[in-house]
C-alpha cells in the first residue's frame, strides 16, 4: 500500500486518498487531526510518535479506531525516511518497505486506548499547575496588548456595532455552519476565516470579509477571493506565511501576536468594535485548550476573558436564533392569502352569490361614510 509522509497531519490530510497509509509524527493525536484523517479514509495511521503521551486525555486516536482505521503508534524516527508514494507492507506491529524493516511500533486497540486514557486522567493535575505558570508568563508579555489593543493592525473592513461570524476548521464545522445559513443570510455577519476556515466559509456559499492566520492550511483560491488578508505573526517579527501570501501576490497585513490565530481574530473584532462576536469550530472545553498546547491555553484563556460580554459560540446561537420575518412579508403574505380565497369564490356560483352579496353591503357602508363627507352616494358597477 503506498504511504503519504508528512510531520504536519493537515497538511497530509489535504493530499491523502483512500485506502492509502498515512505517515505522521504528531505526539497526542487531537480530535481536529483525526477527523481530518478519518475524512480520507485510509487504511493506515502509521505515527513516529505516541499517539498519546500521558499528558492528557486527547480524544485522537480513539476517533481513529472507532473509524475502523488501523494505529500503529511509537513507531520511531525511521518511519518518516520513507518516500512519498512509496509502497510498505504492514505484518502486525512491523512496518517493511519491500524485504527491509523500516519500522516496528505498537498496535493501539480500544483496550490499550482506554488504559492510556485512564493513564493520562491521572496526569491533569499537573497540566493545570503548567497552565496556571504558563497563563502568567502570557499575561505580562500580551497585557498591552489584551488590555489596550496595543498592536491590533488598522484594517479596511467595517466591524463597527456589527455582528462578527469567525469560522475555524474545527470540531464539527460544517454542520454548525450548516445550522446558521439562514442566520448568516438574516444578519450579515462579517465573516473572518482562520486559515481554513476560509475554505469553509466559501464551501458554504458566503464570501469571508477577512482572513486572518498563518496561512499554512488556507487554499490559494480564498486567499485571492477578495477578503483582506491579515497575516499572524509571532512576537520575535516571525511570520510564517508571509512568504506565501507575498508569492500570490494579495495585499495583507501582518498582526504580531504570541497566542493562536483564532484568538487574533476575536481580540481584532473585539478592538474594531463589534457588537457581537460568534465563534464557530474554536476551542471551548478544557480538553480542547489542551489539544492547543499550554501557550495556545493561555491565550484562549485570557481571550475569552477579554471579549466575554460579546462572545457566543454558534452551537448558542443555532439553539435560540430563529428567522427574522418582516412587516412587510407578513403583509405579502397575507394579501397573497386572501387573493387566493377570493379567486377560488370567483369561479364558483356559490361564491360569486356571496361576493355579490358583500359587494352590495360594502357599497352601503361606503355611502354611509360619503355621506358625512357630504359627497353624493355612489352605485356599484355592475
Amino acid at each position: 500500500m503506498r504511504v503519504r509522509v508528512d510531520e504536519r497531519t493537515k497538511k497530509l490530510a489535504r493530499r491523502l486518498e483512500p485506502g492509502e497509509i498515512a505517515v505522521i509524527d504528531h505526539a497526542d493525536i487531537d480530535r481536529v487531526a483525526a477527523e481530518s484523517l478519518v475524512m480520507c479514509e485510509p487504511s493506515a495511521v502509521l505515527n513516529a510518535a505516541k499517539s498519546t503521551t500521558g499528558r492528557y486525555p486527547n480524544l485522537g486516536p480513539k476517533i481513529l479506531l472507532d473509524a475502523g482505521i488501523l494505529l500503529i503508534d511509537d513507531c520511531g524516527p525511521d518511519i518518516m525516511t520513507l518516500r512519498e508514494g512509496e509502497s510498505v507492507r504492514i505484518d502486525g506491529d512491523h512496518i517493511y518497505a519491500g524485504d527491509r524493516l523500516i519500522a516496528q511500533g505498537t498496535v493501539q486497540t480500544h483496550e490499550s486506548n482506554a488504559h492510556a486514557m485512564e493513564v493520562a486522567k491521572e496526569g491533569m493535575s499537573a497540566q493545570i499547575e503548567a497552565f496556571a505558570a504558563n497563563t502568567m508568563a502570557y499575561l505580562s508579555h500580551e497585557r498591552d496588548l489584551l488590555l489596550n489593543a496595543v498592536g491590533i493592525p488598522d484594517v479596511k473592513t467595517k466591524f463597527h456595532d456589527k455582528h462578527v461570524l469567525v469560522v475555524v476548521r474545527g470540531y464539527h464545522y460544517k454542520e454548525d455552519l450548516n445550522l446558521l445559513k439562514t442566520y448568516i443570510r438574516d444578519y450579515r455577519p462579517v465573516l473572518v476565516g482562520v486559515d481554513g476556515g476560509a475554505d469553509a466559509i466559501l464551501e458554504a456559499g458566503f464570501q469571508p470579509a477577512v482572513i486572518i492566520g498563518d496561512m499554512d492550511s488556507v487554499s490559494d483560491r480564498a486567499l485571492t477571493c477578495g477578503a483582506e488578508i491579515v497575516v499572524h505573526a509571532y512576537r520575535d517579527g516571525r511570520a510564517p506565511g508571509l512568504d506565501r501570501v507575498e508569492r500570490v501576490g494579495v495585499e495583507h497585513v501582518v498582526f504580531p501576536a504570541t497566542g493562536t490565530s483564532e484568538d487574533a481574530a476575536m481580540l481584532l473584532a473585539d478592538a474594531r468594535g463589534a457588537s457581537l462576536i460568534v465563534t464557530l469550530g474554536t476551542h471551548t472545553t478544557l480538553t480542547e485548550f489542551l489539544d492547543k498546547g499550554r501557550a495556545g491555553m493561555a491565550s484562549t484563556f485570557f481571550t475569552r476573558l477579554v471579549v466575554g460580554p460579546k462572545l457566543v459560540d454558534a452551537k448558542g446561537v443555532s439553539r435560540i436564533y430563529r428567522t427574522r420575518i418582516s412587516s412587510w412579508q407578513l403583509f405579502m403574505l397575507s394579501a397573497a392569502g386572501l387573493l387566493a380565497i377570493l379567486l377560488a369564490m370567483a369561479v364558483t356560483p356559490a361564491g360569486q352569490a356571496f361576493l355579490s352579496i358583500v359587494s352590495v353591503h360594502l357599497w352601503d357602508v361606503i355611502n354611509i361614510v360619503r355621506g358625512w363627507l357630504g359627497l353624493a352616494p355612489g352605485a356599484p358597477t355592475t
